[in-house]
């Protein structure tokens, strides 16, 4: 990624599913990721004293480097241009969550970010939190639950930790039918690894906050709850076929990115991927001189198959002189940033 854009990801479920715990747990836990947030009501939000450093009008400083916003009438454009303006002191913001009120609908979130008018930022995804406890009750009071899980990009299956393995199974496989390639990822207690939804920094660009250890080893803890598969190709790759494994990815895939180079006369261009859910951006780019023009790629998500992802890929490698015929590339154009 190039870091010009700011994924802005919005956190929705109805009230008592578990989002301000999830969120929490995401400030809390962000050792290597600068998050803004926005959220309905700064009391909701239990973070600890100890991080919070000072107010600027709405917004809250905290010593990690985040920052809180919250709004009252649910407008977004204002705080996001607060949120991502450029700092005076230290980096930007890695990413923006927004955490929709219990009684938001989640579409028209989405619609705000995605028609916000705000440069540099991106649409994120939708997170939906769903309570593995109350779910059945949810159900019943709340029948468009199972529209909101249809049009999530993540599937949070929170308070796991109360239900017994078998039930949350059953939940899990319901949430699939619903949404039969969306990611489906357990969250007890809230934890999820912000590792699924943002890109981190690197550990040596930041300081650790006030009353902050190093991290342990997490190879055994969060990361079981997302998978990473990488593909590199030295051949390039036919359009065509990508664009068909992009528009068909197999279940469980949330975010692509990685650099792409394809085989067809007069694009030799590098081509850069981001995949958030559904939405498919390319941007247009030159290679670095001395660099390798090979395609790479790493897909972001839970419970993949990686062998059935690599061969689907392999697939799309083109064995053989450039393709010329320059409307193979209309798939890829139609997404791309300064076609």
């Amino acid at each position: 990624m190039t870091g010009v854009s700011i994924p802005v990801v919005v956190l929705a479920g109805f009230l008592g599913a578990g989002k301000t715990t999830v969120l929490n747990q995401l400030l809390r836990s962000a050792s290597d990721v600068r998050l803004g947030v926005i959220v309905n009501d700064f009391g909701s939000v239990g973070i600890d004293s100890l991080l919070v450093a000072g107010w600027a009008d709405s917004t809250v400083s905290l010593e990690n480097g985040c920052l809180c916003c919250s709004t009252d009438d649910g407008s977004i454009d204002e705080l996001l241009t607060r949120l991502t303006a450029p700092r005076r002191r230290g980096p930007g913001l890695d990413a923006v969550l927004i955490e929709a009120s219990g009684v938001a609908e989640p579409a028209a979130m989405v619609r705000q970010v995605l028609t916000s008018t705000v440069p540099g930022i991106a649409y994120g995804g939708l997170v939906v939190a769903v309570d593995a406890v109350e779910f059945e009750t949810t159900r019943l009071r709340h029948t468009e639950l199972d529209d909101h899980v249809a049009m999530a990009d993540v599937v949070l299956l929170t308070k796991t930790d109360l239900v017994d393995e078998q039930e949350a199974a059953r939940i899990a496989a319901v949430c699939r039918r619903l949404n039969a390639w969306a990611p489906v990822v357990p969250a007890a207690r809230g934890q999820l690894d912000p590792r699924l939804l943002f890109e981190p920094r690197p550990v040596q660009q930041r300081q650790l906050a006030l009353g902050e250890t190093v991290p342990e080893d997490h190879g055994t803890h969060l990361h079981s709850m997302y998978d990473a598969v990488e593909f590199r190709s030295d051949t390039p790759l036919d359009p065509r076929r990508f664009v068909r494994f992009l528009d068909g990815r197999p279940s469980g895939v949330f975010r692509m990115k990685g650099f792409v180079r394809f085989a067809v006369e007069g694009f030799d261009q590098r081509y850069l991927l981001h995949t958030v859910g559904a939405a498919v951006r390319f941007e247009r780019g030159s290679w670095p001189r001395g660099s390798a023009r090979v395609t790479e790629l790493v897909l972001i998500g839970a419970g993949l198959d990686e062998e059935r992802l690599r061969e689907a890929l392999q697939e799309c490698v083109h064995d053989g002189p450039l393709l010329e015929d320059e409307m193979a590339m209309m798939g890829v154009l139609r997404s791309t940033e300064n076609a």
